[in-house]
């Protein structure tokens, strides 16, 4: 209990990830991928992240790098470590790779669908089966969702500049996502087509 989902803005934050292996790797990418400055404590790094902006540092300079830090992901194989480092920053936001419920972040496994992004998390209790409930909902979601997504921003950004009630530009918006000619162009692949179809449905409104 007291866990909630966030986003949350990494840009020019700053990471350090203790451990360099597989899962310290994988994490380090990520929040390099978001822009933030990454850290990470261990003997080597892969080629990949040191192009990508990250930083090897020793082991023994682990203290100086957690105070630097914003976040802190504990994720070697070394338990006597880890301790050691979660304790360093226990006053941070911190992520336990070896042990979630130990710290006060978890990094759920998270995917994209086009500009749809999603995050699953158990708790630590099944990484695998974060895997294998991440590959159904790939199945679930179609190419048309995503295409109404779109729709639906473009939608949107018209209402906002013809309606002003927030109810009544709500009710377009349902209207737009439960109409069967949109639906049909949608599965046809036929975005722009649909967006001539509303540039049409609100001309009158």
């Amino acid at each position: 209990m007291g866990w909630t989902p966030l986003y949350l803005q990494m840009d020019e934050k700053n990471v350090l990830v203790v451990g360099a292996g597989e899962v310290g790797s994988r994490r380090a990418r990520r929040f390099l991928k978001t822009g933030a400055n990454v850290i990470i404590i261990g003997r080597k790094i892969p080629e990949e992240l040191s192009e990508l902006g990250a930083s090897c540092k020793p082991v023994l300079e682990v203290e100086e790098w957690v105070e630097w830090s914003d976040i802190v992901i504990v994720a070697t194989g070394d338990g006597e470590l880890n301790e050691k480092v979660a304790k360093l920053a226990s006053h941070k936001l911190l992520n336990r790779a070896d042990n979630p419920e130990e710290g006060n972040l978890i990094v759920p496994s998270s995917f994209f669908i086009g500009d749809v992004q999603l995050c699953i998390s158990t708790g630590g209790k099944s990484p695998l089966m974060a895997r294998e409930l991440r590959k159904k909902i790939q199945k679930v979601i179609k190419r048309e969702d995503i295409l109404q997504l779109e729709l639906q921003n473009f939608t949107r950004n018209i209402l906002k500049k013809k309606i002003f009630d927030q109810k009544k530009r709500r009710y377009y918006l349902y209207e737009i996502l439960n109409d069967e000619n949109i639906d049909e162009l949608l599965r046809e692949g036929n975005l722009e087509g649909a967006k001539k179809y509303i540039k049409q449905y609100l001309s009158s409104k």
